[in-house]
């Protein structure tokens, strides 16, 4: 899949669960339907963008792991204004 992100987020280096807390705050700045891409380097990344999608209006479009990183492809949810 060929996405096209609004908005990079560099997370590599961070421990649980502060990539998630930075791609939130990420996500708030962007409009709904905006993409943002997030690299994170730890594992525990996984679950908690995965948990994240599941329990909020934010879809988790593609997740894929190269190498060592984790990246994630979020659409922002919610309505239009």
């Amino acid at each position: 899949m060929a996405l096209q992100p609004t908005d990079r987020l560099d997370a590599r280096g961070l421990a649980c669960p502060l990539p998630l807390l930075k791609a939130k705050q990420a996500l708030a700045r962007l409009t709904v339907g905006d993409i943002l891409h997030v690299v994170a380097s730890d594992p525990g990344s996984w679950r908690d963008f995965e948990a994240f999608a599941a329990h909020s209006d934010h879809e988790l479009l593609e997740r894929d792991t190269r190498d060592t990183d984790y990246h994630y492809w979020i659409r922002k949810g919610g309505t239009q204004a």
